[in-house]
């Protein structure tokens, strides 16, 4: 206890090694929950159990920190929040619906785990907010404070219920454990709180303006603040935030550069902050490459400028592409999303859904294949890429960690279109400081560099060598690629 899923799956999978497989191993996880909870609910708790096993793998609970997910960039740290709030929602409504039988059973197997987790990524993110607003000077930094004070005495008291109230205190510290506040691999002594930086605020109103993907601060920062692109081939939306560095309110006002571009507020009162939304229409917007000012008036201060890029491709040979774009300077790709899959008769590809920190994760079949020298009818996925940039590009793909069972190196290559493929060794680098690395990101990431002659369409090509290789995903960084934990999100046109 409580690994009563995982370790009835082993039991299982030993009497029957030949009836699971990673093509049906979801209905593995159905079939126990309705042993167990009856056949109702059984296909939205095994979804439940599916997606909190993913989420745990990204970073094990105890090796979180309040940086382990960029606030900054790709809105990661508040993707991996709000995935998690909802999947504590979802295993929340099915508590209250389910038969009053089985809800003690739900609430060691399903719903404390799921809760738990969700509060604990949620105190981390929310520590990681104090610390940026801290050095902001945003008067919101104190709420968050708080509120990481909240959420740590809400892990106790999940804990103190699963102990001492559900099932009559059947299962009393069983979740005594520490799991807060580790250095190293040993765990503490105690649950130990984040630190908590509190600050003094000006008796004034204190105007201050974040963008996204920029840690800087505005009026304090004296370069541009500009938005991340938008790329019409993929539609997105990009935010700013006015912030206050005092204890009174002001007023702003925003216009907007051209009919076009669409902010989600003209105006209004800032209290302590407010997150406005910039959005394209695309159907009206003019062709080609446009950088604007929206311009934001404060009440008694300068003006503050937030530049807006937008890049809007109307060519056949562009709006009618599928597969992969570049964007920000990079393009990146889930392993699964392939262009075109080559097997052998001996050797083929297979999907294991859901294995990789962000996506599922592409593997040869059989496991005893032989190795293979990349040819033109050796395996290989291949994936079709729209590029606007040209020179030197870094590579950088994620595996599923794995050590060199075979006695060697583990190797794999790539190439860009008819290029002679470039070979990779999977473990370069087997000092001890890099297996750490592996088990604690719960991957291996590896780089390569290549050359873009010229901007438009390619094919990458990754080809299969050894067998045992699980492929997460790609990111080809044409220019700098922000910093995160997960990498940027995919770049996907269908």
């Amino acid at each position: 206890k409580p690994m009563e899923l995982p370790i009835q799956f082993f039991l299982d999978f030993a009497w029957d090694t030949k009836k699971w497989n990673a093509g049906n191993i979801a209905g593995y996880t159905r079939e126990w929950a309705e042993q167990i909870f009856g056949k109702q609910y059984a296909s939205e708790i095994a979804g439940i159990l599916s997606a909190y096993t993913k989420y745990n793998s990204r970073r094990k609970p105890e090796l979180l920190a309040p940086d382990t997910y960029s606030l900054i960039n790709y809105r990661e740290a508040e993707t991996i929040e709000t995935e998690y709030s909802r999947l504590a929602q979802k295993a929340e409504s099915i508590y209250r619906k389910i038969p009053a039988a089985y809800r003690d059973a739900y609430y060691q197997l399903v719903l404390y785990p799921v809760k738990a987790c969700a509060n604990l990524n949620k105190l981390y993110v929310t520590s990681g907010k104090n610390r940026l607003y801290a050095e902001q000077g945003r008067a919101s930094a104190n709420d968050e404070g708080d509120n990481v004070k909240k959420y740590f005495k809400a892990d106790s008291l999940l804990s103190k219920y699963y102990n001492t109230v559900m099932s009559r205190g059947k299962w009393d510290h069983m979740m005594d454990q520490t799991h807060i506040g580790y250095t190293y691999w040993q765990q503490p002594e105690k649950n130990v709180r984040p630190e908590i930086k509190y600050i003094q605020l000006s008796d004034v109103a204190e105007p201050g303006l974040a963008i996204e993907g920029a840690e800087a601060w505005w009026p304090r920062e004296t370069a541009e603040a500009v938005l991340p692109e938008f790329n019409s081939l993929l539609n997105q939306s990009h935010y700013f935030e006015l912030f206050n560095r005092g204890v009174k309110p002001f007023t702003f006002s925003i216009l907007s550069p051209v009919p076009w571009i669409k902010i989600s507020g003209q105006n209004g009162i800032v209290k302590k902050q407010e997150r406005l939304w910039v959005q394209v229409n695309w159907k009206t917007a003019p062709a080609g490459i446009h950088k604007f000012p929206i311009i934001i008036s404060v009440t008694g201060k300068q003006p503050l400028a937030v530049f807006v890029v937008v890049k809007n491709y109307k060519s056949s040979k562009e709006t009618q592409f599928k597969g992969f774009v570049e964007t920000n300077g990079y393009v990146s790709m889930e392993a699964a999303h392939y262009s075109l899959a080559v097997s052998q008769p001996s050797t083929g590809w297979m999907l294991i859904p859901d294995i990789g920190r962000t996506g599922s994760g592409m593997t040869t079949k059989p496991v005893t294949a032989a190795r293979q020298n990349p040819g033109p009818q050796t395996p290989r996925l291949e994936y079709d890429l729209l590029v606007f940039d040209t020179g030197k590009i870094q590579v950088q793909t994620y595996f599923s960690p794995t050590l060199n069972f075979n006695g060697s190196e583990l190797q794999y290559a790539i190439s860009i279109d008819d290029e002679k493929p470039q070979i990779l060794n999977l473990h370069a680098d087997q000092s001890r400081h890099s297996w750490e690395q592996w088990v604690a990101n719960n991957v291996i990431t590896d780089t390569a560099e290549f050359d873009i002659r010229k901007p438009g369409a390619h094919t990458m090509k990754y080809w299969m060598i050894d067998p045992g290789i699980i492929l997460q995903k790609i990111v080809i960084g044409l220019s700098r690629v922000n910093p995160s934990y997960l990498g940027p999100p995919e770049t996907r046109v269908r």
